[in-house]
This record gives structure tokens, C-alpha cells and sequence, in this order.
């Protein structure tokens, strides 16, 4: 017994020593990679030396969840609460706005005295009053709506005729013709925004947020395209791993920058994805499902917290999840939050779990929904697509009961062998879906005659629906 609390007091403390320690932090979440892309999580195929290299020398959280799909993480990881409270139960069809009355956490850190910066996807608004340089960001390179050249009916879109090549990226309100591939473009003005903090006073928090590897899938070049030749894969397969692994390189380059600038001792750098994988018939590290489902490789995703000198690399198997980021940087930060921002955050902070993998974690209910549900039917979608788990069991759709210790694979259905397990689980569930359902303030929302990425675009250059893609994108436009 004097041991165990001997052991607890160092937990502790550990923890205690990282709250209000005020590191910069680089939060990169690649989109739509899954937990299998990855050569360190026992991929054959894809090769990601620097993330593999990031992997062993950083905390690394074995069952760390997300929403199933990319909009729905990014308002969770926002705000440290679930999607569905801010909203957002869909990609589009403006339910994939981030409510107006949420606190981000880049407002917390912006009140903490932290420079705030996002680099890539937003996702969570298109329409002025909810893009990112109103919800804590002083800095915004992004492009519109899920991803690049997207466009449906509504305020969800990208420029015109965006590609992923030299793609137009809007800058503090102005669009920019960039150089380059997509991910490269990203990475690239990140590193250039991060040079620029360095001799300054204030911490950053640095939002790295590629639209890769998310569909088209197209390769960043020849030299990547070799790396997957021969290999069996199909043309997407091996375009998606092409873009994977410039990811990587991207990763390494930015490692490489953070220690030749003298910032990686006093930087967090927190490397995962958005949700499981949108291509069928590659590696998933022994998992069932992929986006858009309730299953383990809908949800399950890579958690790496490197920070030199400050957390012991090694795996903490305890169930944690995106709504835990917000507390924990907050905590980091050292952040004072009103009683409003407190009482939105439903996640934990991973403080603990950082300093020491045996402290105190208690049992805990995560909840997901797919929604996408059509228009006006939300009610009539409680059970569809849907799953709550703890740390042992998963139930799906509430019909399947998953041991995901003894079948991590979720391949056999075990609910007549924990009748009692089901029940808890189903009544966990049924309390928190009645919880959520006075919050889905999209539902019946309709958004804008034009996309307002669009309108922004001709209206700094001219032009309108009927230009031709070529004109649009005339480099000359841009100077």
C-alpha cells in the first residue's frame, strides 16, 4: 500500500510539473489517415520513416478516438465537448457549422497570451462569422469547405476550380495563388509563421491541418509514385499512400526545423489524424470498418505527444479521445476558464497520463454518431450508425456487443455472454442521446445562395459562375 502511494504522490506531481509549464504547441491532424497508415502500426507497405522515428520517441496513446468523420472531430477537438453539442452532425448541407456560442480552444489560448495560427482545413464554417480568424486565430491559411475544390449547395465551399497543385489559399481574408503541392503549400507557411514567433515573447499553438490524404486522391509527384510501384495497390491506394508518405516527409521537415531553431526543447508536438481510412482493401491494423462508421477503424486513431526532456516515450493504453485535448492545453497553458468554458468541456485532461502511464484513470463512456442522417430526421436516427464504449466493450448500433480485449477486430457479436453489460451501456447511451438532441441547431439551417469562398473570390478578382476554370486561375490574377 506504501508503494502504490508513493507511486500516486509521484503521479502527481509529475503532473502538477507540466500544468502551467506553457510549452509551444504543434498540433498536426492529417486528414482522413487512419490508424494503419502507418509502417510503425505494422503497415507492409507504406513507408513513413519520420513518423515511425516521432512514434518511438513520444507518448503514444494505443486507444485514443475520434468522431468517424472530419468535420465532427475538428468541432469535438475545438471545444473538448461532442460534436452533436455544437451542431455538427454532418460534413455539409450547413450542419458542419461550429455553433457561434461554443469557446474554442485557440480563444482559451489566445486569453492565455498564446499567437494562434491555422494552417490547412477548418471545416467548421465557411460563412464569415464562423471562420477562424473570429473563433481565436491570428493567423488563418486555409482553404474552404472539406477540401480542396470542394462544393455543394450551400455555404460549403472551396475557391473556384481549386486544385492541389498551386492551389488558391485564402490568407487573413485575401486569397493567394500558391506554389506547389497541397500538403508542401501547408507545411511550408506553417514553418514560416513558426520562424516568425521564435524571437518573440508569446508562446504559439500552431493548428497544422493538410486536406491530404483526403480524396482526389492524387500523388505529389514521380518520386513518391515509385515508392508504390509494383506493389499490388489500386490507382487510389497508391496515390493515397504516395500522399501519405510526403506527409511524412513534411513531419520530418518540420522536427528537423523545431531543432535547428532551438525550439524543440520548450515545444509540444502532437501528431494524429481526423478519423479511420476512406480507402477499402489496405492495411488496417487487424481493425473493422473505416470512415463513416461506428467501428473501431471509423474512430480509432494515431496519438503522438513528443516533447523532449519533458515526457518519457511509451504507450498508455488508457481510453482517451480528441475532447481530452482542450483540457489538456488549457491546462498546459496554464489558461484561466470562466464557468461557462469550464461547464462546455466534457473531456479529461491527459496531464496524468503524460507524466506517468500507471496513473489514475477511471472508467469512462465514449459516445459516437455518424449522423448524416437526412434532413429533419435526427430523431428518427437514435440507433443508426451509432456506438458507446468503455474501455473493454463497444456497442454498435445497439445490436452488437464487442470484448474489444479479448477481439480487438470486433468479429464476434458477445451480447448474449454480458446481458448486464449491455444494459449499462445502452442506458449510458440513451442518456446521452436525449441530452444532445435540444443541441442540433443546424438541422433545418439554409445557407446561402452562393458559397462564400466563391463570392469572396470574385469579389477581390472579378469574374463570377460562368468564368472558365483556366481564367480563374490565371497566376496573373494573383499579382
Amino acid at each position: 500500500m506504501l508503494a502504490l502511494a508513493v507511486t500516486a504522490e509521484r503521479t502527481v506531481g509529475a503532473a502538477e510539473s507540466l500544468a502551467g509549464s506553457r510549452p509551444n504547441i504543434v498540433l498536426i491532424m492529417t486528414d482522413d489517415q487512419g490508424y494503419g497508415e502507418l509502417g510503425c502500426h505494422g503497415n507492409p507497405i507504406v513507408q513513413t520513416p519520420h513518423l515511425d522515428r516521432l512514434h518511438d520517441a513520444s507518448v503514444r496513446f494505443t486507444s485514443f478516438h475520434v468522431s468517424p468523420t472530419c468535420a465532427p472531430t475538428r468541432s469535438a477537438l475545438m471545444t473538448g465537448r461532442h460534436e452533436f453539442r455544437n451542431g455538427v452532425t454532418h460534413t455539409l448541407f450547413e450542419r458542419d457549422r461550429l455553433t457561434l456560442k461554443a469557446t474554442t480552444i485557440a480563444q482559451v489560448l489566445q486569453s492565455a497570451g498564446y499567437t494562434t495560427g491555422i494552417f490547412g482545413k477548418w471545416h467548421l464554417g465557411d460563412e464569415d462569422e464562423y471562420q477562424p480568424g473570429r473563433r481565436g486565430f491570428d493567423e488563418v491559411f486555409i482553404h474552404g469547405a472539406g477540401g480542396i475544390g470542394q462544393t455543394y449547395p450551400g455555404s460549403c465551399g472551396d475557391a473556384p476550380g481549386n486544385q492541389y497543385f498551386n492551389p488558391a489559399i485564402r490568407h487573413n481574408g485575401r486569397f493567394e495563388r500558391t506554389q506547389g503541392y497541397c500538403s508542401d503549400v501547408f507545411f511550408g507557411q506553417a514553418l514560416k509563421w513558426i520562424e516568425a514567433q521564435r524571437g518573440g515573447s508569446r508562446p504559439f499553438f500552431t493548428y497544422l491541418t493538410p486536406n491530404a490524404a483526403h480524396a482526389p486522391y492524387i500523388s505529389p509527384g514521380p518520386e513518391y509514385d515509385r515508392l508504390y510501384a509494383g506493389k499490388g495497390l489500386s490507382k487510389d491506394g497508391a496515390a493515397y499512400y504516395a500522399m501519405i508518405s510526403n506527409l511524412d516527409d513534411n513531419v520530418g521537415k518540420l522536427l528537423a526545423r523545431l531543432r535547428e531553431w532551438g525550439l524543440e526543447a520548450n515545444t509540444l508536438v502532437i501528431f494524429m489524424t481526423d478519423n479511420g481510412h476512406a480507402v477499402r482493401d489496405v492495411y488496417n491494423a487487424g481493425m473493422h470498418g473505416m470512415k463513416a462508421g461506428p467501428y473501431q477503424g471509423g474512430t480509432r486513431v494515431p496519438a503522438f505527444w513528443h516533447w523532449p526532456g519533458k515526457l518519457t516515450p511509451g504507450d498508455r493504453p488508457q481510453l482517451a479521445a480528441h475532447l481530452d485535448i482542450f483540457p489538456t492545453l488549457a491546462q498546459l497553458a496554464a489558461a484561466k476558464l470562466s464557468d461557462a468554458v469550464a461547464q462546455q468541456v466534457e473531456g479529461r485532461s491527459l496531464l496524468p497520463l503524460l507524466a506517468s502511464a500507471e496513473a489514475a484513470w477511471p472508467e469512462r463512456f465514449l459516445f459516437t454518431h455518424v449522423g448524416r442522417w437526412d434532413r429533419g430526421q435526427a430523431a428518427q436516427s437514435k440507433y443508426r450508425q451509432c456506438a458507446v464504449q468503455n474501455s473493454r466493450f463497444s456497442l454498435v448500433n445497439n445490436a452488437e456487443l464487442y470484448d474489444l480485449q479479448a477481439d480487438p477486430g470486433e468479429t464476434k457479436n458477445v451480447m448474449d455472454e454480458h446481458p448486464q453489460v449491455v444494459v449499462e451501456l445502452r442506458a449510458a447511451y440513451d442518456r446521452w442521446w436525449e441530452s444532445v438532441l435540444p443541441c442540433l441547431v443546424n438541422e433545418l439551417a439554409v445557407g446561402p445562395r452562393v458559397n462564400p469562398f466563391k463570392a469572396a473570390y470574385w469579389a477581390q478578382f472579378g469574374g463570377g459562375p460562368d468564368a472558365t476554370i483556366s481564367k480563374l486561375m490565371d497566376p496573373a490574377r494573383f499579382k
